[in-house]
């Protein structure tokens, strides 16, 4: 059984995404320094440095982010100078999109997004779009849907400054189930702008849950059976936003009460959290990954360690290795949650037809991954690019 597991470890709030007892997510929520992602604030506009294409927003006292110039969309001002192009002392509404990285300021965005299970609504544009991971007749099952349900109000429709995505979890939902969620977003949206107009600059208009309480809804079907904690506070906590939000995925919610086993020890949670932390990897066929992040990317090295296959069949071991340690680097990477550029230097195999057996099998593997991750190519020196998309802090700056 695939599980989604919240416990408090350290001081803190972690979230594992079990599959088949080996953890595939882990995260760290730290209660006393609470994540800005997903919050919506009134920034002020503090500097332009249009020779970088960017702006930068105070959203509190001394928090500054950064705004790319050419993704502002549809923004909703507060307060507005006379130049129809965004100037300093504008005021408007941003969301966070990124967290700090290093030296990097939080990223926000004009594109304001309010996620459910089934649905994204965002202000960014007005289009009615699906997950590319949905079948071409689910997709137009469920747009077609989206625009019923939208054209039961006509003035409603006419007015809409906002768009839909439906996401790969709306794969087969009822024409209810899409309904309920549409409009739980809607409220949230309307509440938002409503508020934010009339609010003063630094104002945070929208507080976006708990992480661990968010991922509930991004978890796919298929990815956890069951949500289980220990905590009785977290218990409460899933169950009226599952009540509220998510009632048909109420019955997956399971509180662990065997006093004799704490949940920690049964699922090993501590071990699993430190082999997150490990710089040298084993695979089961005697191989072993060495994953060590340089300040610029991450590099992961691949040796054929204790492998003992027989020297007549030397390149065929060669490709076993490789094969599992794909796998295995794919799942590292969405475990330590790492991203930026990453290379992995395979063991070099000499026929061409292995290599492309080989990119195609770990681009399988990452495409499991649910943050964008492009595998790029392998060069010359049998180095494979990768590229991952920057959204939250890797686990090592969670914790630390």
């Amino acid at each position: 059984m695939n599980q989604y597991i919240i416990c408090r470890m350290r001081d803190s709030v972690f979230s594992f995404l079990m599959n088949n007892g080996k953890a595939v997510e882990i995260h760290c929520d730290r209660e006393e320094n609470a994540s800005l992602l997903g919050n919506i604030y009134v920034g002020r506009v503090r500097d332009i440095a249009r020779n970088i294409g960017a702006a930068f927003l105070e959203i509190a006292p001394d928090t500054v982010c950064y705004l790319a110039l050419d993704e502002i969309q549809n923004p909703i001002y507060t307060k507005k100078g006379s130049s129809p192009r965004i100037q300093m002392g504008d005021e408007l509404l941003v969301q966070v999109c990124r967290e700090a990285m290093k030296t990097k300021y939080p990223s926000v965005t004009t594109n304001l997004t309010f996620r459910g299970k089934y649905l994204l609504l965002t202000t960014g544009k007005t289009q009615i779009n699906a997950s590319s991971k949905l079948a071409v007749e689910e997709k137009k099952r469920l747009i077609g849907l989206v625009n019923e349900i939208e054209h039961e109000n006509a003035d409603e429709k006419e007015k809409r400054t906002y768009g839909w995505l439906l996401r790969t979890n709306a794969g087969g939902v009822s024409r209810d189930t899409l309904q309920r969620d549409m409009e739980r977003l809607q409220l949230l949206y309307q509440k938002a702008v409503a508020d934010g107009v009339h609010r003063v600059c630094h104002s945070c208009i929208f507080t976006a849950p708990h992480a661990w309480i968010s991922r509930l809804s991004d978890i796919y079907e298929f990815s956890a059976e069951q949500f289980l904690t220990d905590d009785e506070t977290i218990w409460q906590e899933a169950k009226a936003y599952l009540s509220a939000c998510q009632p048909e995925d109420l019955p997956r919610l399971s509180f662990y009460q065997d006093t004799l086993q704490p949940l920690c020890k049964k699922y090993s949670l501590e071990r699993q959290l430190d082999c997150a932390f490990s710089e040298q990897v084993w695979l089961n066929c005697g191989g072993y990954l060495v994953i060590q992040p340089p300040e610029a990317l991450t590099v992961i090295d691949v040796n054929s360690g204790k492998y003992e296959g027989s020297a007549k069949n030397r390149q065929k071991a060669f490709f076993k290795i490789n094969q599992e340690a794909a796998r295995e680097a794919a799942r590292q990477i969405r475990l330590r949650n790492i991203s930026g550029i990453i290379i992995i230097d395979f063991i070099n195999m000499d026929a061409a037809e292995d290599r492309e057996a080989l990119l195609l099998y770990l681009d399988s593997q990452l495409r499991q991954d649910p943050i964008h991750t492009v595998l790029v190519d392998m060069t010359k020196l049998s180095l494979v690019e990768i590229t991952r998309m920057k959204k939250e802090k890797p686990l090592y700056a969670q914790i630390c």
